[in-house]
């Protein structure tokens, strides 16, 4: 089933009552048709984990609280100002520190309730991410994120696949299951034939310039994730998921952010991505439980933004205390609902799956 019409269009044979305007602004970037399949699609979401045990949860959007994943911008809320990316300041702008965030993921409210004794919940609503605009990014999305009590990251990648499939079915576009799986090792390695857990920056910057990658000035040249984020970003997810979806997983120990580690040599992180068509769709972990170890991270964290002359992190987040009260094994993934309905109805941008994106917003 295609998306209908394109942006910049109201209507399936349903065109807009009473007076034209002279600006079309005000008319939404999806067709009804695929609006009314949206709600479908997230109707079926919602059966599919409740027939699973889950329950729905609400905790807050906006919260004291901030990610720690360094590739994940929040906009912060400060006293008497408006909203903006909270780690930069333009020309008249408050500099007060920020009292808090929208929340660039549900995890840290969600975890908080595990710690108080759910076993299985989730939570579908919009989350925000500042600087993200462009075909598959609008800085207000909608996501999926859900967790269950003794489950690993490999229980939650079969009911990943499970949910992903029935959304493709709904539409009329079956998928090829069992979705495949392979390492992030193996990913380099099919793509570059390199291993992205030994190279060195120099094996790095070598391969970026054997592929022609353009290296941004802004790329730290001793930033061995940065490294390997853009050669991924340009060279190796364009293989992934081409022939039917594919898992990768085991990632590196230093792009754990809230996943454990599986001891090893070298270790490996106990994350998980769904690709399809080269588009990544979902992040799930194994995650971590050990308040220590999430205190060392964060540390780790504040002093990388400290080297780059951003704002520090806050010491003391409400999930450290969830933590040291005791969270239980858990896994939990989190799933971009806009990017998965895109793809389903062969659409070319978020725009034709969302009423009014960040330009109409």
């Amino acid at each position: 089933m295609n998306s209908g019409q394109g942006p910049g269009t109201a209507r399936d044979d349903q065109s807009p009552r009473g007076p034209q305007s002279a600006s079309s602004d005000f008319l939404p970037t999806a067709s009804l048709r695929t609006l009314e399949l949206r709600a479908r699609a997230l109707a079926a979401t919602r059966r599919f984990l409740d027939a699973r045990g889950y329950f729905e949860v609400d905790v807050p959007l906006v919260s004291a609280d901030r990610v720690i994943d360094p590739h994940l911008a929040p906009f912060a809320i400060v006293p008497g100002d408006q909203i903006h990316p909270a780690d930069h300041s333009g020309p008249g702008q408050n500099r007060a520190a920020p009292t808090h965030h929208l929340q660039t993921s549900v995890e840290f409210g969600m975890k908080r309730l595990l710690a108080a004794g759910a076993r299985a919940i989730y939570q579908l609503s919009h989350v925000f991410r500042a600087e993200e605009r462009g075909p598959r990014h609008n800085p207000e999305f909608t996501m999926l994120e859900w967790y269950r009590v003794g489950d690993t990251h490999i229980e939650q990648m079969a009911e990943t696949e499970a949910l992903v499939a029935e959304l493709f079915s709904l539409v009329g576009q079956p998928l090829p299951v069992p979705f495949g799986r392979l390492t992030y090792q193996q990913a380099f390695d099919r793509s570059l034939g390199i291993d992205p857990l030994r190279a060195t920056v120099a094996d790095l910057a070598r391969v970026a310039a054997e592929q022609g990658v353009a290296v941004p000035e802004s790329l730290d040249p001793h930033d061995r994730d940065g490294w390997l984020n853009l050669l991924l970003a340009f060279c190796v997810e364009q293989t992934l998921g081409v022939e039917r979806p594919e898992f990768v997983c085991d990632y590196p120990a230093s792009q754990a952010a809230l996943a454990r580690l599986r001891p090893g040599e070298p270790p490996v992180a106990e994350r998980f991505e769904l690709y399809l068509r080269g588009v990544e769709l979902c992040n799930g972990y194994h995650e971590l439980t050990s308040a220590d170890e999430l205190r060392a991270r964060i540390e780790a964290e504040s002093d990388r933004r400290a080297r780059e002359g951003l704002p520090p992190l806050p010491v003391h987040n409400r999930l450290l205390d969830s933590m040291a009260s005791g969270l239980p094994p858990c896994a939990g993934t989190a799933l971009g609902f806009d990017r998965v309905l895109m793809l389903a109805v062969g659409a070319a941008s978020l725009d034709e799956v969302i009423p009014f994106p960040w330009d109409r917003a």
